[in-house]
């Protein structure tokens, strides 16, 4: 059985991102590069699948226009999605790939869709971004 974490920590020190944290035993990696908007993003290796989420804003837990909006936007986002927590007061980026036939070039091209759908819809969310904390 093929080693994802490796492989996927591998693919990341190639691509030149900064990995801040990792845990080999439960598959995670978290890395930073804030000239791409990438801020503790996790990559976690699940069984076959790699996940990439990471936490974009807080959000009021009644924003309905903003659920509306950001339904829109995914259609325009090229790989992943902006997806709510289960209580609507966060808003994470979310992305899945399968393990077995991941490569660097998919793995580059799904943390630019992040730093893409960022740096095209910065003011709507930063508009939309809790003025309060969520706990």
């Amino acid at each position: 059985m093929l080693n994802y974490f490796e492989k996927v920590k591998s693919y990341l020190l190639d691509l030149g991102h900064e990995i801040v944290s990792e845990d080999a035993g439960e598959g995670m990696l978290l890395i930073t590069d804030e000239s791409k908007g990438l801020m503790n993003t996790m990559l976690d290796c699940e069984g076959e699948i790699l996940v990439i989420e990471q936490h974009i804003i807080n959000l009021d837990a009644n924003q309905t226009e903003a659920y509306k909006r950001l339904l829109q936007i995914n259609r325009e986002v090229v790989h992943g999605a902006f997806v709510l927590n289960e209580d609507a007061t966060k808003l994470l980026f979310r992305d899945t790939l399968q393990l077995s036939n991941l490569d660097s070039n998919e793995l580059e091209g799904s943390l630019n869709a992040l730093t893409i759908a960022l740096v095209e819809n910065t003011d709507e969310l930063l508009g939309w971004a809790a003025k309060e904390p969520v706990a």
